[in-house]
């Protein structure tokens, strides 16, 4: 299930709301505390974006191996990692 189905915000989403607080952040009309609150929201938008790149690529490493060896067929149900022998 992907972040959306959830009701999460996706990796994009993410970093357009990281972008939009380093924006914010680095201007002069922001107060310390307004300043630490964008600073909180930023650090677990950081720590989800993390969350969703390492299981991406885990993903990526069952499709094709952690050193990108071979691509594993995935597409069809019960062929995954699996040689029944008929080449045929």
């Amino acid at each position: 299930m992907d972040a959306d189905a959830r009701g999460e915000p996706g990796l994009d989403e993410l970093i357009h709301r990281i972008e939009e607080i380093v924006r914010r952040l680095d201007s002069d009309s922001l107060g310390l505390d307004d300043a630490l609150v964008l600073f909180e929201e930023g650090v677990g938008h950081l720590g989800r974006a993390r969350e969703i790149l390492a299981r991406t690529e885990l993903r990526i490493e069952e499709l094709i191996g952690p050193e990108g060896e071979a691509v594993r067929d995935l597409g069809q149900p019960g062929s995954a990692g699996r040689d029944d022998g008929d080449d045929a």
